[in-house]
């Protein structure tokens, strides 16, 4: 019998026994043929391992193309490189910004590596009286879209309030769809500091995973109550990972990326987290199989995770599963440098997204009639994306509130899609502490037009550019552009390839902490400071909520 390729003298990975044997593998049609020792097939290519390690490619089961600033096609480009073959994209973010007709266009577009997507559940995030969206994803877009079979699970549910105690929320009512529909199908949760009862009921909704911040605590509670925990870089701790070893809760867990931006996508993507948790004192074979099998099962990929008859012909040649270098990645059977790059290709409907009106600096002022006022402010947490709500007593000067005196920020959301117009306002501490603004359309998850600034004049330099090329993530500095990544595609992705965009992205980060803003991702900082589910005080362009409550929180108190 002849196969396409024949790999001689590796050490192979062996899943089920989670250890390294010396066998040969064979390659038919991009699927492995059969795993043994010295095999014996006529083959067009022999490739000569040369006792190199060989394990699955890299699978991740939660992660959004879409935070990469990028499309599918020029994120496969890159991540392969890094050992990712397969990704499960919760494509919620242009769901956001296009509604089913812009994931579709989305899911159209190729990539080197598997793209399997995640239904959105969150389109809107929480309900259309607390945010406007472009699009909004419900239970006839929900039943189209489980006849897909790219759709292997119900994407992040985050509507907490919605899930727990609202039983006709639109959430719950997907839950029974896909429920119905598909019920072997996996359920996806975000459900961050949630305890106890709380989490509790969160579970008993048939949500069974979360990938949000974890503790040693976090991680017992939610595995004994049968949910399966995805690890994200911020959960990457050695008091974790040893939770993980001591209670022997591999098969409960896998690492996943959720965001990754361009500017650390060309340094890594999943091998990055997988060689953390290396480092940190799981045992590499461990560590490779909550990368590859484990997510592979959850999403019941029966067809990969493993080296083994019938898988896909996803290999990673290791020199050292201990430190980990990629030294080449074959997908389907094919090495991946040897793969044509591919392009995207989006309708033009999408480079048309951004529908508002340019602002002047009178837009942007306070006012009032009284002497001094209390004001609500976001303070934002400079090490993570949670945020808290404090209170500032302003004085008003000449009938404008003076917050730039108690070295506050002012930012505004301006609703984009042209719907209704709306535009609301917050005051933020902790953020910027020189003259200038920062403004971006990948406001997460609503994308909205957002600009947060110390003076007026920079905010609308600031709207006027994001206007004007159709969205991105602008810096401007006393009134000048220093920083610019245009995000043309639906505001919130980039036509370029991601080492371009990689150098713009970078530079925005620098000019944001030039400007004062300090966060171990300012970026995400800044664009989930609109995000109403995650905890404490978001905004929108209908205006400030709390986000446990869903309570709309007034600008100023009366």
């Amino acid at each position: 019998m002849q196969v396409d390729t024949l790999i001689e003298n590796g050490l192979v990975f062996n899943t089920f026994s989670q250890k390294f044997e010396r066998k040969d593998i064979a390659i038919e049609n991009g699927k492995i043929l059969m795993v043994g020792v010295d095999l014996q097939f006529e083959t067009k290519k022999i490739v000569d391992a040369h006792n190199r390690y060989i394990i699955p490619g890299l699978i991740d089961s939660h992660m959004h193309i879409e935070s990469s600033m990028t499309d599918p096609a020029h994120f496969g480009n890159e991540a392969v490189k890094f050992g990712t073959t397969t990704v499960i994209a919760d494509a919620h973010e242009i769901s956001n910004v296009a509604g089913i007709k812009g994931l579709k266009d989305f899911m159209a577009q190729k990539s080197i590596i598997d793209v399997f997507y995640a239904l959105p559940s969150s389109v809107p995030s929480t309900r259309t009286e607390m945010e406007t969206t472009g699009g909004v994803i419900g239970l006839k877009e929900t039943e189209e879209l489980l006849k897909d079979p790219r759709i292997v699970c119900l994407g992040e549910a985050m509507n907490f309030k919605g899930i727990v105690s609202q039983p006709e929320s639109l959430i719950r009512q997907i839950i029974k769809l896909c429920k119905e529909l598909r019920p072997t199908m996996p359920l996806e949760g975000h459900c961050p500091q949630y305890s106890g009862l709380d989490l509790a009921k969160f579970a008993a909704s048939g949500i069974t995973s979360d990938h949000t911040y974890q503790t040693p605590a976090s991680i017992v509670e939610r595995i004994n109550n049968g949910m399966f925990i995805q690890f994200q870089k911020k959960s990457m701790s050695k008091e974790n990972m040893q939770t993980i070893i001591d209670h022997n809760f591999y098969e409960y867990a896998a690492f996943v990326t959720d965001d990754v931006m361009a500017d650390d996508l060309v340094n890594g993507h999943l091998n990055v987290i997988v060689k953390e948790a290396i480092d940190m004192g799981m045992p590499a074979e461990k560590a490779i199989y909550m990368a590859t099998y484990t997510p592979a099962r959850r999403m019941s990929l029966n067809d990969r995770g493993a080296i083994a008859p019938g898988r896909v012909a996803d290999l990673i040649f290791l020199d050292d599963p201990q430190q980990f270098n990629i030294q080449e990645v074959y997908k389907s059977g094919q090495l991946s440098s040897g793969i044509t790059p591919l392009q995207p290709d989006f309708p033009a409907s999408l480079k048309n997204s951004v529908k508002v009106k340019k602002i002047t600096t009178a837009d942007l002022e306070l006012s009032s009639d009284k002497t001094s006022i209390l004001a609500n402010v976001i303070e934002i947490n400079q090490q993570g994306t949670f945020t808290k709500h404090v209170q500032e007593r302003l004085a008003v000067k000449n009938g404008l509130v003076d917050w730039q005196s108690a070295g506050l920020s002012l930012l505004m959301v301006q609703e984009r899609y042209g719907k209704n117009g709306n535009i609301s306002f917050a005051l933020v501490k902790n953020a910027l502490n020189k003259s200038g603004a920062i403004g971006t359309t990948w406001a997460h998850d609503h994308h909205n037009l957002m600009v947060m600034g110390t003076d007026l004049e920079s905010m609308v330099v600031a709207q006027h550019e994001l206007v004007d090329e159709q969205g991105g993530y602008v810096v401007v500095n006393q009134g000048q552009i220093v920083a610019n990544a245009p995000l043309n595609i639906g505001g919130i992705i980039s036509s370029k390839p991601v080492a371009e965009l990689a150098e713009e992205i970078k530079q925005v980060r620098t000019e944001m902490q030039n400007l004062g803003y300090h966060n171990f991702n300012e970026i995400m900082s800044f664009s989930t400071i609109s995000l109403l589910v995650s905890p404490e005080l978001k905004i929108s362009d209908v205006g400030m909520f709390d986000v446990k409550s869903q309570r709309k929180v007034p600008l100023f108190e009366a």
